[in-house]
């Protein structure tokens, strides 16, 4: 399977925009490329059943945690202008490569 390109990254902030948790915000905990999949912080959590594992220090019970979004169901936060927005690209007059928010053109990079 080869690597999708996604242009969102780890620690974005994204807003859910189809599903049970439309209009969710969070922030971006892991991209899996290969399954076009995110981990949302606060969003999609599932009850999981764990079994007790004392050589690891795990305790037994139902765990809440994040399950992984389809990354056609979010999109990027722009941190200039705080509105969803779409991603373009742009080189730099320093050669550098930078995400840009199509609605007020500033760069979603640091």
């Amino acid at each position: 399977m080869s690597k999708l390109a996604t242009p969102i990254r780890r620690n974005d902030t994204v807003v859910v925009t189809a599903g049970r948790d439309r209009g969710k915000r969070g922030r971006v905990l892991r991209v899996l490329p290969v399954e076009n999949r995110l981990l949302v912080e606060g969003v999609n959590i599932i009850k999981r059943h764990t079994r007790p594992n004392p050589q690891r220090n795990v305790k037994g019970g139902i765990v809440e945690r994040e399950a992984a979004l389809h990354a056609s169901n979010v999109q990027l936060v722009c941190p200039e202008c705080g509105k969803m927005t779409r991603v373009g690209h742009r080189m730099l007059t320093d050669g550098r490569k930078v995400r840009f928010c199509r609605k007020c053109e500033g760069v979603v990079d640091k």
